[in-house]
């Protein structure tokens, strides 16, 4: 069959059909993921960079502690009374210890902003190949048809259809574990 053959341009168009409702459908899912995944992966931050504060220790505390100790000292020392009578503060670094709720809320806002953070950057690459799938192709009719059906096929090897499906639920995951941080938060406001 020749290079130039009818039967290879109407593939060729077919196929370019074919294409372009599947391409765009593609491409307009990744773009609402994309801007809901930045969008919320920019929320969790603000939550993680003020929960984060829960992890290390009350310094502000620890010196309203010392100090109270050296007024302590001051006071024993002018009043004759021995230092060793007033009780240390101890290393207050080495007895602090995040609680449960602190590190359980953590936990489940840092793998909500992985999550989030993976399903924008596998959009990003995913976008990048469709880029790629339908960038034009010269050469004969033969080996254009040639070409493209070798796309489609890497594309169905690689299940990129299945995994742009797959990449809202990813958001859904980070999304549940996000509000369960939430929840496991407002738990122990609540007991407070």
């Amino acid at each position: 069959m020749s290079a130039h053959a009818r039967v290879w341009r109407t593939y060729i168009r077919e196929g370019a059909r074919f294409d372009s409702d599947m391409v765009n459908g593609m491409n307009h899912s990744l773009d609402v993921l994309l801007v809901f995944a930045g969008l919320f992966s920019a929320v969790v931050t603000t939550f993680v960079v003020q929960s984060s504060l829960s992890l290390q220790p009350d310094y502000t505390q620890m010196s309203l502690l010392l100090l109270t100790e050296s007024i302590a000292l001051q006071r024993a020392a002018a009043e004759g009374i021995s230092a060793s009578s007033v009780p240390p503060t101890g290393d207050l670094v080495s007895l602090f210890r995040p609680s449960f709720q602190s590190r359980l809320v953590n936990s489940l806002w840092y793998i909500s902003l992985a999550l989030s953070l993976t399903s924008a950057f596998m959009s990003m690459l995913v976008k990048q190949w469709l880029q790629a799938y339908t960038h034009n192709i010269s050469g004969s009719p033969r080996e254009r048809a040639r070409l493209r059906h070798f796309r489609f096929m890497g594309l169905k090897a690689w299940h990129v259809p299945g995994l742009v499906a797959g990449l809202p639920v990813l958001m859904h995951m980070s999304l549940l574990l996000f509000f369960l941080g939430m929840i496991e938060l407002l738990a122990t406001l609540d007991e407070v």
